[in-house]
């Protein structure tokens, strides 16, 4: 709701700057300029922001909420807070609406995931284009098959600091290394932001409530 009023606050400044150098014969460049300034302020403080930069869970949870239209987004939410019925619905909505492979597959990965169902990411991984997600998954895959060696080396070559400690976790932890899984789990929240940060979050509430206790 404050990022709605904000939104209608900025428009309806942007419209008065409009009317005042219209009647007062600015240059159309300057006009369209402040326009597009105007539009690019909204955009960040209303969607990149809180998806990308945010560190507060519960604002990133306040903008996950306000992306039912958007299921690209709105998964992220669903799958976090494990809502099993609506995610099949938002599943269903993602692939009507992105018919490419590739972005299929990103989606088809999280989902399989998310349900346990290995056959369905073994499946998807090697439509993925991104290199770090792709890595991500078949680290995941070698660790469900019990190559927790491997899959440490193979996490090796992610740049993303978040998906590399995420992963370390889930091998300390399925070694029996609590602490140590903490301590990965503590960085992977850490070097997250936005969307990444929440979903993170969310599942070590669950997993690993003590690595999210200290992490601001």
């Amino acid at each position: 709701m404050k990022r709605f009023r904000w939104s209608i606050a900025v428009y309806f400044a942007l419209f008065v700057f409009v009317l005042f150098a219209l009647f007062n014969d600015y240059s159309p460049i300057l006009i369209v300029g402040g326009a597009v300034v105007a539009v690019l302020l909204v955009f960040i403080a209303q969607f990149y922001y809180p998806a990308v930069l945010e560190k507060r869970v519960d604002r990133v949870e306040s903008f996950l909420l306000s992306q039912k239209n958007n299921p690209a987004l709105y998964i992220q939410y669903v799958l976090a807070n494990r809502l099993d019925d609506e995610a099949r619905t938002v599943m269903e909505k993602l692939m009507s609406k992105h018919k490419q492979v590739a972005v299929q597959a990103t989606f088809k990965a999280a989902y399989g995931l998310y349900r346990k169902d290995m056959a369905a990411v073994r499946e998807a991984v090697p439509h993925i284009r991104h290199a770090d997600y792709r890595t991500y998954y078949e680290t995941v895959l070698l660790l469900e098959e019990g190559e927790s060696a491997q899959a440490r080396e193979h996490l090796e070559s992610i740049k993303k600091q978040w998906m590399r400690s995420a992963l370390l976790a889930e091998i300390e932890l399925k070694a029996g290394n609590s602490k140590t899984a903490i301590h990965h789990a503590r960085e992977a929240v850490s070097a997250s932001r936005g969307v990444q940060r929440y979903v993170l979050h969310k599942e070590y509430e669950r997993t690993l409530p003590q690595a999210v206790k200290a992490v601001s």
